[in-house]
């Protein structure tokens, strides 16, 4: 995406335009005043002047091939297809200190990139690293050096730790970086700063070797990329992202399994359901079972495992699950709570072999109790909330069930503009 170059007039113009800014409060600023204050590049530039339409017409994002696609991109290609856009008339001045990380996939569209660095910046994130979106090594986003640096350079102290590190994207990558990292420090200075590391998928990675060594939680949360630069982002999974960066006492209710399973109870357990309290952890089913065994798969007694996928079937769900039970990562959990099990498509063998099966099977194996349905994962409409933080799952009267968590940092809530990260600046 490209802009013209001002004039020289325009230039002069625009150079008194800020001057009268700089008396203004640092709230309610129109678009372009927001635009010329925080001195954003020409991918701002552009989406002040055009339609959002008009500017993605030539972006990759509508013409991505299969090779470019990752389980990210899954849920999001017919929404961007159907989506409708807003323009935003106001933003707030960015103060929440923010650096991004990329220990994944490379980002696939510098458009796509831009358009979520406005939208962050509108909503009161100040991204000191935006340049990171253009790393590129191989399919990843720069070599295991510069993406393992992201972090190390935290952790001797090299850069100053965030407020909040939020991840670029997922894909494939972040196990490659995992032995480069000083966790045990990195996860010191993250709680002495009060730093949210948020992210999903790919990420399960970081987040678990950060609880495992670092004894320190994190955010399941959507990402730059992956959410922000979407043509239209999804404003309720926007919304429970401020929510949980905001909320220390952050409750989510669910009311079915459907997300898991249309042919599951939403609890499954051989006794009446209690009320359990322990720490939750875990991620995205693919990465935590690939680190089975290894020294960055937390070992939590009395845990709660949340465990979510997209695009397995059910026999690659159940293997991994299988990979989880026979290295012993149930023995001493209260719980396991499902998030959404996506795509998962018919067993071409048997019909009836279905993650419904699985998901009893599991409770078969393990006799722990087992809660579905939980609105989180590569869907639409996700609620984010803390990994590696004290949660207490409730059953209500209608069987459904409650999560409350405890024990995590947080942003002060006036400072984000939550619908600047979905409205075109």
């Amino acid at each position: 995406m490209g802009s013209k170059t001002p004039s020289i007039q325009q230039s002069i113009k625009n150079k008194n335009l800020q001057s009268n800014l700089d008396n203004e409060l640092n709230v309610g600023l129109n678009r372009r005043q927001f635009l010329r204050r925080i001195g954003v590049g020409a991918g701002a530039a552009a989406l002040a002047t055009q339609s959002i339409s008009h500017v993605l017409a030539a972006s990759p994002i509508e013409s991505n091939n299969s090779s470019q696609l990752t389980k990210d991109d899954l849920p999001a290609l017919l929404d961007e297809r159907s989506a409708q856009t807003s323009l935003i008339t106001n933003c707030t001045t960015p103060t929440i200190e923010t650096r991004l990380f990329a220990s994944s996939n490379v980002g696939g569209s510098d458009e796509r990139n831009q358009l979520a660095l406005d939208r962050m910046a509108c909503a009161g994130f100040k991204i000191s690293n935006p340049d990171i979106t253009n790393r590129q090594y191989l399919r990843f986003a720069g070599t295991d050096s510069q993406r393992a640096s992201d972090f190390q350079n935290l952790a001797t102290g090299a850069i100053a730790a965030p407020k909040l590190l939020l991840g670029v994207r997922g894909g494939y990558g972040a196990m490659r970086i995992l032995p480069m990292i000083d966790w045990m420090t990195f996860g010191r200075i993250m709680k002495e700063r009060g730093t949210i590391l948020a992210g999903f998928s790919d990420v399960t990675a970081i987040q678990c070797a950060l609880l495992a060594k670092g004894s320190m939680s994190s955010l399941a949360a959507p990402m730059l990329y992956s959410e922000f630069g979407k043509t239209a982002p999804d404003q309720i999974s926007c919304r429970q992202f401020a929510q949980a960066l905001t909320n220390p006492n952050l409750t989510i209710t669910i009311q079915d399994a459907s997300l898991t399973s249309q042919q599951l109870p939403t609890i499954l357990t051989a006794g009446e359901p209690k009320v359990l309290t322990g720490t939750i952890w875990g991620g995205n089913l693919s990465v935590v079972s690939a680190l089975a065994g290894s020294e960055y798969l937390p070992r939590i007694k009395g845990g709660i495992v949340f465990l979510e996928d997209v695009g397995e079937q059910a026999y690659r769900i159940e293997r991994m699950l299988y990979d989880l039970y026979l290295a012993g990562m149930f023995k001493g959990q209260q719980a396991i709570v499902f998030g959404a099990l996506s795509g998962s498509g018919e067993d071409s063998y048997d019909k009836r072999y279905d993650v419904a099966t699985v998901v009893r099977q599991l409770h078969k194996l393990t006799g722990l109790p087992i809660y579905s349905g939980m609105r989180f994962g590569h869907i639409g409409k996700k609620h984010s909330f803390p990994l590696g933080a004290t949660c207490q799952l409730t059953p209500n009267t209608v069987g459904g069930y409650q999560l409350a968590f405890t024990d995590y940092p947080t942003i002060k809530a006036d400072a984000i503009h939550v619908e600047g990260l979905w409205q075109t600046v």
